[in-house]
């Protein structure tokens, strides 16, 4: 059982020389592990399909990562019975024994810490800070879900009515889809299978194709650490033949995704079509996508403003869901807030995350070539501050400098769609209410942040500023589990809050039961 109260994992000091050797034998031992070809596994089943799926290296794209096999729709009837079948011991387990497992994971982790955040540098870009904090982050949901559920299972009515026995039970819901993204492929992918176990369910996980290398190594510590065959399915697949039919299947209860606004609302569709022989509502869980803002007004720590912007619109290429994507700039500071971040921006570094450079690739050539258009089409829509050019190396990596445009008009595409990846928009704001107004002016509604020493700005902003994380005079990445429960508004998805107390709930349906007291 869990020792003691939750305690976030600390981060590690790679300044520490002890730690930075450390750091660089790891990424020599997963170094010799690459290439290597993992298999599909269903109800502790390997299987080798005929399709393959080739993870690569986004610093050096002729580097392949993993080799997968990749699921087809046949082999979702196979994984949902599995699943099914799985789910019949594991929903009548004792909650100590689906805890256990959880913090027996948690254990191996930390114990690999360095090994998980090599392979995050390999086969996502991620240096050694983004690394350290995504393996940190999974501990935490491990170590939180693993005490969630025990105060869940300890749940009672609020009252006793006379004459009674009144209980409020938590059950497990049956088989769910996990489908995680590739930019927190530890984190997020660990987080929503370690949600759906714990309160007894069953899983058919998808990891994503950029990142299924990661899951694979996840998977392994699961089985390690003692679950029983079926209880999580290990399957690599294309969305739009696996995926998909995991989704539409008649015996999957719920689907856990994060990912894309497109996606999010093709499961989401998907998901409410109800099937012959399907009994009930399926339930989506969707973290989706973002547009966030920071506020920076004109009576603030204007040198904290920038360094909160510069970590939150640059920190692994802006290639998370709660990234500043837009910095909305009182105009009597507009100019100098300008100056000082064009400054600060040329002093990044791009470069090999496996160097531990500030700046590493964005994570595909899809990606790659998103950037690129982006910043065509900043250039059309306003002044370009700093970067816009692609970085050429002898590995042909997907590097993208860290690129501000300012002049940008509230309603422009580069203030509107989603680019994830390193392209910032500076926004000028007439006033507070202007800014407030501009922040509130997406269809996302995820993270944001304000930089102000006013409290009276801070009251309005608590109020209105239409978001599901808000940070005053802070950065808006870099959500803690625990202290800041996770999930936005609007197209931002579902408000699912990842970390927080209400989270295994969205895993289980309440059932009251009432027995006469003789």
């Amino acid at each position: 059982m869990p020792k003691g109260e939750f305690r976030n994992e600390p981060f590690l000091d790679f300044s520490r020389e002890d730690i930075a050797r450390a750091m660089r034998q790891a990424l020599e031992r997963v170094a010799d592990q690459l290439g290597q070809e993992y298999d599909l596994v269903i109800a502790g089943r390997r299987i080798r399909t005929e399709g393959k799926i080739r993870s690569l290296n986004p610093s050096n794209p002729s580097q392949v990562v993993g080799v997968h096999q990749k699921a087809d729709a046949g082999h979702a009837e196979v994984a949902m019975q599995a699943a099914l079948t799985a789910y019949e011991g594991w929903r009548v387990a004792p909650v100590e024994e689906r805890v256990s497992l959880l913090l027996r994971t948690s254990e191996l982790l930390r114990q690999r810490k360095l090994d998980f955040c090599a392979w995050l540098t390999y086969e996502v870009g991620k240096n050694w800070a983004e690394a350290d904090a995504d393996v940190g982050e999974t501990i935490d949901f491990l170590e939180f879900y693993a005490r969630e559920a025990l105060r869940l299972a300890a749940a009672t009515t609020p009252i006793q009515y006379p004459g009674e026995k009144n209980e409020l039970l938590y059950i497990p819901m049956g088989v769910g889809a996990v489908i995680p993204p590739w930019n927190f492929p530890l984190a997020i992918m660990a987080g929503m299978t370690a949600a759906a176990v714990v309160t007894g369910n069953t899983v058919i996980l998808k990891p994503s194709s950029d990142s299924p290398t990661i899951a694979a190594k996840f998977f392994g510590l699961l089985e390690e650490a003692g679950m029983p065959p079926g209880v999580v399915n290990f399957c690599p697949g294309s969305g739009a033949t696996f995926g998909n039919a995991i989704v539409q299947h008649p015996k999957t209860r719920f689907i856990a995704f994060t990912g894309s606004k497109e996606v999010g609302l093709d499961i989401h569709a998907r998901a409410a079509q109800t099937q012959p022989g399907q009994i009930w509502i399926k339930r989506t869980i969707l973290e989706m996508g973002g547009k966030d803002s920071i506020i920076v007004e004109e009576d603030c720590d204007l040198d904290a403003a920038v360094t909160g912007v510069l970590s939150s619109a640059f920190g692994f290429s802006g290639q998370k869901c709660s990234a500043c994507s837009r910095a909305i700039v009182d105009d009597r500071v507009y100019d100098i807030f300008v100056d000082r971040l064009r400054e600060r921006a040329r002093t990044l570094k791009v470069g090999n995350p496996a160097d531990n450079a500030p700046m590493g690739p964005v994570v595909n050539q899809s990606q790659y070539e998103s950037m690129l258009r982006y910043i065509e089409i900043g250039k059309q829509e306003g002044r370009l501050v700093a970067g816009g050019n692609a970085i050429e190396t002898p590995e042909k990596g997907y590097y993208v400098e860290p690129t501000i445009f300012s002049d940008i008009a509230p309603q422009s595409r580069l203030a509107q769609e989603e680019i994830f990846g390193p392209v910032l928009a500076v926004i000028r704001s007439k006033n507070f209410k202007h800014a407030m107004e501009i922040a509130n002016n997406t269809e996302f509604g995820l993270t944001g942040a304000i930089y102000t020493t006013s409290r009276e700005k801070l009251a309005v902003a608590r109020q209105d500023f239409h978001v599901g994380n808000l940070y005053f005079n802070r950065k808006c990445t870099g959500a803690m589990v625990g202290a800041h429960p996770f999930g936005g508004f609007n197209m931002s998805g579902t408000d699912s809050k990842a970390g927080g107390p209400d989270y295994l709930y969205l895993f289980t349906q309440a059932k009251s039961v009432a027995e006469k007291l003789s």
